[in-house]
Parts: structure tokens; sequence; C-alpha cells
């Protein structure tokens, strides 16, 4: 390939659009273009990185016996709801596009694809003779992202790989869900990626467990929580640690355990209320206050209970929420706090007095939902609940009339506490559970810190670094084949639903994430597995007879040598020319200019800034050894 036919543009100066250094890299050297918010072309040169990955997953992938398919990405929604999940991809989280087509037909563009493949199985596997089957394709899938940002990372148009399992038992699942995490180590160090495998949730997906593979990057949009010995590693959002302990509240809890009110005027928050009056956050219990909307028309009020000086993990709320009531009410379709303005937005007066709204106690009265106004006539198309419309079919919003109380384990352990009194500026001092208000349902709902003491080793603190996710997998055991009807006859005659897996990597993502964990002042620093080039010959003179034929005969050399090479045959100045091999980031550049006349080239390493002049006709050997030895060292 020659750049002159490239179609190459390059950019000296940062896009106003991007924020992290691989996104404006990728811009500035040609290898993407924006059409549109999350939506981007991939050019040439990054379609020749794409196709390498590409290579690489399929290698590994055919090698563990998984077998290559392509799915449609229009799926019907009748799948989706079959699987529960419809609502919750349009009204709740919104991600996925979707539309009606000449019949009235509802369809979606797949975001992701275990409905589509559960029903094919449901279809082709019948016996546990035919079992296990492993499935995989790599496509473009589509997510309505609120805010895409940081260009290929969280885009609304993406290539992924994502394979599918069918089994028929969980040990077998088992021994798949190791093959990938196998396969897939291998694939990020074969991409020259460093990669650690950390504990995650499973989310949306669902599953029993699920491990996600975080290229570790300073723009990583992940917060990775490990310990020093490298024996645990998890998402924050899964994580879990030891909280530090508590300091003991002096004088204990008073003697009828309601504790003594305690005048907090414009104390509305922990931080206040502990400057005000001496105490530790630690000593205080805050409560929140939410709603949880769910598909099929709950809104459930929920007290949250947390140790003052913890912070509530969004995503252990929201799996504990449907793990109570998603069976019931099916999907959760968002938690949102009950505030002021909530009860404004309902126009219900009477509960903006029935709640004092920075000093709630975890004693709170139900009857504040029903007594002082906040239960609307949800019959009533005013009745502003927000959200309402967006419910799935002719379903009406219903407030359920008592609270779930929950409470992290942090606060419902402390013997004595300093909490809201349910009074306008009053706090209490000394309160205790049993007799201010029974202990609720105790759960890890605290989001791990770094400095927490790790539960494996209470001597070891868990460390922080931030990560890009580029991989997840995922044992699903039962749930898309029991609710889609994928059943299999078992050994002993007797139908029973499969047991499958998941397992996916962002293609296009692992791309950028290279970029971002491989690039200096200059540009990009690709790794030689998934350069676009390998190498890239250089004619510092076009208008030099000596150096254009020299160049032309090593270029001819090393693409004759299995040596994937790029001439810039330009007539650009040679500072020109060397910018941007900096900046497109081809691992090797050989230099045609003065010495071409006693037939001497400059070899020189992208990452490292490794000099060599050698005779030209050494060129091809000296790179093939080099690369022989890159090649061999990402490899597992």
């Amino acid at each position: 390939m020659r750049v002159s036919r490239l179609m190459l543009v390059t950019l000296r100066d940062d896009p106003a659009e991007a924020e992290i250094p691989s996104h404006k890299l990728l811009l500035r050297a040609g290898y993407i273009r924006r059409l549109s918010p999350g939506i981007y072309a991939y050019l040439p040169l990054l379609w020749r990185v794409l196709r390498k990955i590409s290579a690489i997953v399929r290698e590994e992938l055919d090698a563990t016996g998984a077998l290559e398919t392509l799915l449609p990405q229009l799926q019907p929604a009748e799948l989706w709801q079959r699987s529960g999940r419809w609502a919750g991809y349009t009204a709740g989280e919104g991600i996925m596009f979707h539309l009606q087509d000449r019949q009235g037909r509802e369809l979606g563009l797949g975001p992701t694809h275990e409905e589509v493949i559960t029903a094919l199985a449901a279809d082709l596997l019948r016996s546990y003779r035919q079992l296990p089957v492993n499935l995989y394709q790599i496509q473009t899938k589509f997510r309505d992202e609120i805010r895409p940002r940081f260009g290929l990372m969280r885009g609304r148009e993406f290539i992924m790989k994502d394979g599918y399992s069918f089994h028929a038992d969980e040990a077998s699942l088992r021994e798949t869900y190791a093959a990938m995490d196998r396969a897939y180590r291998r694939i990020f160090s074969r991409c020259g990626l460093r990669a650690v495998a950390v504990e995650a949730d499973s989310g949306a997906i669902g599953g029993s467990a699920s491990q996600e593979f975080m290229v570790t990057a300073d723009a990583g949009e992940d917060l990775i929580l490990a310990s020093p010995d490298g024996a645990y590693a998890a998402n924050q959002e899964r994580a879990v640690s030891l909280a530090p302990e508590a300091i003991p509240l002096p004088g204990g809890a008073r003697a009828d355990g309601q504790g003594e009110p305690l005048a907090t005027p414009g104390q509305t928050s922990i931080e206040e209320l502990c400057a005000g009056h001496g105490f530790a956050p630690s000593q205080t219990v805050k409560v929140l206050l939410l709603l949880a909307r769910f598909e099929a028309g709950l809104v459930q009020p929920v007290l949250v209970s947390l140790r003052g000086d913890q912070q509530l993990n969004a995503v252990k709320l929201a799996n504990a929420l449907t793990g109570r009531l998603g069976s019931e009410h099916g999907a959760l379709l968002a938690v949102e706090p009950l505030t002021r303005e909530t009860l404004r937005d309902w126009a219900v007066p009477l509960a903006l007095d029935a709640i004092s709204f920075g000093s709630i106690g975890p004693h709170l009265p139900d009857g504040v939902l029903e007594n002082q106004g906040l239960v609307v006539d949800t019959s009533d198309p005013r009745a502003g609940f927000a959200g309402a419309a967006s419910l799935p079919g002719d379903s009406k919003p219903s407030l359920r009339r008592t609270f779930l109380r929950l409470a992290d384990a942090t606060a419902a352990e402390l013997p004595a506490f300093v909490c809201g009194a349910n009074a306008p500026d009053t706090h209490l001092v000394g309160a205790a559970w049993g007799t201010l208000a029974p202990r609720p349902e105790t759960l890890d709902l605290r989001a791990a810190q770094p400095g927490d003491r790790c539960q494996h080793d209470p001597s070891q603190q868990l460390e922080a670094s931030r990560g890009i996710e580029v991989g997840h997998i995922f044992q699903l055991g039962r749930k898309y084949s029991s609710a889609l009807g994928a059943t299999f006859t078992n050994e002993a005659g007797a139908d029973e639903a499969l047991w499958m897996g998941c397992y996916g990597i962002g293609v296009s993502r692992l791309a950028q994430a290279a970029v971002e964990q491989h690039h200096d002042a200059n540009g990009i620093c690709w790794p030689s597995a998934i350069a676009p080039f390998e190498a890239i010959v250089v004619i510092a003179n076009a208008a030099d007879d000596g150096q254009r034929t020299l160049a032309e005969q090593l270029y001819a050399d090393l693409q004759a040598a299995g040596i994937d090479a790029l001439l810039d045959d330009r007539g650009e100045r040679a500072g020109v020319k060397f910018k941007d091999a900096d900046l497109l980031g081809i691992p090797w550049r050989v230099v045609v200019g003065r010495g071409a006349a006693d037939g001497q080239v400059e070899l020189v390493q992208r990452s490292g800034g490794l000099k060599q002049e050698l005779a030209a006709g050494a060129v091809v050997d000296a790179l093939l050894g080099r690369l022989e030895v890159e090649r061999a060292g990402l490899a597992i």
C-alpha cells in the first residue's frame, strides 16, 4: 500500500470533540471520522486494525471448537418480551433502538443477541447428544447511549464479538466458561494489551457469575479495586471489602434507645452535622428515600439506611430490588430519589410537610405515604408520576403504601448512632435499633473504596486503578432458555432447560483501548500484531531518483518476505513524513535518505525510538528477526 493512495488526511491539532488521548489520536491520524454523536466511519487504516483483531479472535475461538455464525441485527420485540427484557431496554435504560415495520410490528436493532440465539437453540438443539455447542459472531451492534463519548469507547454503533454456549449441565457450562477465560487471556496478550480479569456484576445480561477483562489505562471509565497480592480484583460495581471500623458513639445508646433530640438548624448533610457537633461520620446513619419503578407499573418507595461515612452502590441496590420484586413486577426500569422536587411535580403539597428532608430517620413511618397525601389516584391521568407515560401497554403506576426498608451492614451493626428525628432541624443522639425502629433487612449495599481492608486478608488494602472493559464472560444458567422454552431431552428421556454461557469482546473498543495504552507525545505506538502495517518505508526526498529506486526495491522485498509494509511515496518534506509516521504509529520505520547512494538506510523502532544504520540488503532479515521476537513475546 502507498500513502499517496491511502486517502490519508492527518490533523496537527486536537479536535475539539475529543476528550481522551486515544480519541484525539485516532481522529488526528485519519483512522476514524465522526458522522454524528457516537457514530464513526472506520477509515482504511482502522479497518486494517479491526481485521487483524478479528483474525486473532477467530483463531483463538476456533481453536476451542467454537463455531462462527452470523445472526440478524433486526430482532422481533416478541422474543425480548418473552425474556422480560423489552421494557428494560426500551422504557428503562432505553438503550435499544426500536421501531415499527409497515405492518405495525415492533422490532429492535440488536444491542446483544441472547434472545435470538436462544430461540434458534430451541428449534435446533433437542438432545443431550448434540451438546455442548459454542457459537460466536463478529458484527455491528447498536445502543442508544444517553451520552456517547470518548470516540469508539462509548458509541451508538460498534463492532462486537459475542458468543453463546449451550450445555446439558452446569459442569459443562463451567468447563466452557474456563476455556473462554483462557482464550480471552490469549487474545488480549496477542493483541499486545495489558489486561486484568476482574469480578463483575452481570447487569442487564444476568446470570450467576461473570468476569470482565479490563485494559488498564488512566482514561478508563471503570474503577478496578484489587489486592496487592493479586488474589482479588473486581469492578467497583461488584467489589466487596471490610469497611473501616466505626468510632463508638460517646455515651452509647440512651436509656430508652430512642435517642435524645438535638437541635441542628440548617445542618442537612452529614458533613454539616458532624462539623457542627463534633460527631464522626461513622457514628451517624443517613437515610436515602428512593422510588423504584418496575415494568408492571409498581412504584415502590425504598428507605435505605447507610452509615454516614459510606456511599450507596447503585448496582448492588438495583440487584437487591430486582431480586425481591422483579419476578412479580417485571424489569426494574429506574431508581429515582424521592425529593421535594418529586413531590412538587406530583402536586401533593401535604407531603412536603410530612417528610423532613435533611433530618430523615430510619423510623420514618409508612403513614407518610398515605395519610399525608403522597398516594394519589393512579387512575387519574393527571396523577403526575414521572415516566408513567413510558410504562408498557396499559399499565397504570401504582405506588405501594409501605417502604421497602433496607440497610447496609455497616449501619445495621451500629449499637448506637446519630440520625434524623423526622422533625425539622432536629436529630437524635444515642438511638438504637430495636427500640427506635426495627433493624431493617441487612445487605451489602455500600460501595467499596480504595484503602478498604480486603476480605480475604484484612492486613491488605484495596488499591485502585482505572480500566477499559474490552471483554465480559457470563455464566447465564437457565435464565433465557427457561423464558424462551429452549429445552432438550436428557439421558433419562426427560425435557429440561438448556444451560447457557455468554462471551463478549468489544472489537472496535479494543482497538481504541490499544491506543490508550500504547501512545506517546508524538502519536500512536501500535503493537505489531494489530498495527495497520508492520513497517513503513519513508522516502526522505521523493525527487531523488536514487532514494526512490532503493525505497521501491525495499518495499517490494518486505512484501515478498511477508512483512506488511506501507510506502510513503508522497512529495512532502521529510519532516512532514516523519511526523505522520510517528502519528500513525507503525511499529517500524525504514528511512531511505542521503545514505541511499551508499546502500545505507535507517531502521527506527516506533516504541522506544531505537535507531540503527544498516545496509539496505540487511533490512528484511533484521525486521523479520525483530517481528518474530515481538510476536513470541506477546503470546502466552
